[in-house]
């Protein structure tokens, strides 16, 4: 009877932390941060982005701002309203929808002159994502730590079983 008990606790674990492992914070540019003269192309190139992962924008707010664009203003890099940006230097966005999504800095010349833009596809939530570029490691640091918190947990049970 204790090993079925110790048997569902585990179950329930795994269902719950799984959920929570497989959400994703991009802090958008790394190290960096939402700033100018950095390569967001590639940084978005070597991510893999799927629904239910969220954006993290750090930036100082005096110099840059935030604007979700479509396909045709992120080419001309022209924006919507200024009311519509974000600007509070810690902005998060959820991704909730798979498909492209475009993103800008609507200061200065920033998006047309700085680099301050980039694309990126949402996949579905359970969709394979294609092969990783060799520096791509963020997804399997997720892992590990699922992998490490599994462990403990059974340690623990096993413990006090």
């Amino acid at each position: 009877m204790a090993s079925f008990r110790v048997i569902l606790i585990l179950f329930i674990s795994m269902v719950l932390l799984s959920s929570v492992a497989m959400a994703t914070d991009h802090i958008v540019g790394g190290d960096k941060g939402w700033t100018v003269d950095f390569n967001y192309t590639q940084w978005a190139q070597e991510t893999v982005f799927r629904v239910g992962d969220n954006l993290v924008f750090n930036y100082n707010p005096s110099f840059h701002n935030v604007f979700k664009v479509n396909g045709t203003l992120f080419q001309n890099c022209t924006f919507p309203s200024e009311n519509e940006a974000l600007s509070t230097g810690k902005d998060i966005i959820p991704l909730k929808t798979e498909g492209r999504k475009w993103y800008v800095c609507g200061k200065g010349d920033h998006c047309a002159a700085r680099q301050m833009k980039f694309v990126i596809t949402v996949l579905a939530e359970g969709a394979p994502a294609p092969s990783p570029p060799p520096s791509s490691n963020g997804h399997y640091v997720v892992s590990s730590v699922f992998g490490g918190v599994m462990a403990a947990m059974v340690a623990i049970v096993t413990i006090f079983a």
